[in-house]
């Protein structure tokens, strides 16, 4: 079948970042015998129009970029790109949308207009913002935006959402605390680094164990490192970590919290703390309004619990109606992991359902 053709081609020239000249000739190449109009938004970004005369659009979305991982699963559509690999399914989304356009191709009404949209960044920057930026979804008319994104742990070929929370808002936290180092045997003559990291570490667990436990989020730490031998005062502490959420309340909640405990331990300690939290990308969120109209489109399992990996779709949604999907890739490798590898079956799953709410979407 030509979609499995298309997802063992992708699959050898990964490409990362927003540097993607081969996938993007690959694309152009598929989509330019097609009945619809084929351009580049932004750099490194592709979209296929397809006009049905409607009064109004809607999208379908895949990332196209891969990750610098070395591929390990002797495939023989294995990468050719040396230390790069597409680990995350990129290329099993662009497959399935490359086969949505060709069955676009033939039909010949629709209630809505239809924008497929290849985009670059997913795993880095965000081209999901920098793409709404460029005022594409104003000019086409979208009014709603849908993506999938395969999923190890989930049957082979469900299709799975949930209204509200669906992948979380993340930002790593680093923390350095700097003290005064003195032997052991002196240790009142210094300033111990790594008891104020323990203090900082207990105070920010008890402060987010405090939140109700139905408000999803996560904050977990697994670097910590303090000192240099075992006979002198630590004058540095050095910890790293993870914030996870979905609402902004809770999450700019979490991330004040942490500013607190860090002047606080600086008053107890007299250490100097010093935080780094970068904004990573917005929660993905479901309209619960969108969801009903999906709902009574097409089917799909709906799940009991978000995810806390994150998504750069989440940009979409801060400028339109989006709704995100997982599909069902089975008992599989974790996603990024060099051996990550699928049942190519599951792609026409995918492609079956894009096609079904293309046609019942109201």
């Amino acid at each position: 079948m030509q979609i499995f053709e298309d997802r063992r081609a992708l699959h050898q020239i990964p490409e990362l970042d927003r540097d993607l000249p081969e996938t993007m000739a690959y694309l152009k190449n598929a989509l330019k015998d097609l009945k619809c109009q084929v351009f580049s938004p932004m750099p490194s970004a592709l979209c296929a129009w397809f006009d049905f005369g409607a009064k109004d659009s809607i999208a379908f979305r895949s990332d196209a970029d891969a990750l610098p991982v070395v591929e390990r699963t002797k495939a023989p559509y294995a990468s050719q790109h040396p230390g790069r690999m597409h680990a995350c399914g990129h290329d099993g989304h662009m497959a399935m949308l490359l086969e949505l356009a060709r069955r676009l191709d033939q039909k010949e009404s629709l209630p809505h207009n239809v924008l497929l949209v290849f985009q670059p960044a997913e795993e880095t920057t965000g081209g999901a913002k920098d793409l709404c930026a460029t005022g594409i979804f104003r000019k086409y008319r979208i009014e709603a935006i849908f993506g999938i994104h395969l999923w190890p742990g989930l049957p082979e070929g469900v299709i799975a959402s949930r209204a509200n929370e669906m992948m979380s808002r993340s930002c790593e936290v680093k923390v350095d605390i700097y003290g005064k180092s003195a032997h052991i045997a002196k240790s009142q003559e210094g300033v111990d680094a790594l008891a104020a990291g323990v203090e900082f570490y207990r105070k920010v667990m008890a402060m987010e164990g405090a939140l109700p436990k139905k408000v999803f989020r996560l904050l977990k730490f697994g670097k910590f490192e303090s000192g240099t031998v075992c006979n002198a005062v630590s004058d540095h502490t050095h910890i790293e970590g993870s914030l996870r959420a979905f609402q902004d309340d809770v999450f700019y909640t979490l991330r004040a919290g942490i500013v607190s405990v860090g002047k606080e331990i600086e008053r107890s300690t007299g250490c100097n703390v010093c935080i780094y939290m970068n904004d990573g990308y917005p929660a993905v969120m479901n309209p619960v309004g969108l969801h009903e109209r999906v709902r009574k489109a097409v089917g799909f399992f709906e799940l009991d619990k978000p995810s806390m990996v994150t998504e750069d779709f989440s940009w979409y949604q801060r400028s339109l109606p989006g709704m995100f999907f997982f599909l069902g890739v089975g008992d599989t490798p974790a996603l990024h992991s060099d051996d990550f590898n699928f049942n190519e079956e599951v792609l026409v799953k995918g492609a079956d359902f894009m096609e079904g709410l293309a046609e019942s979407f109201q």
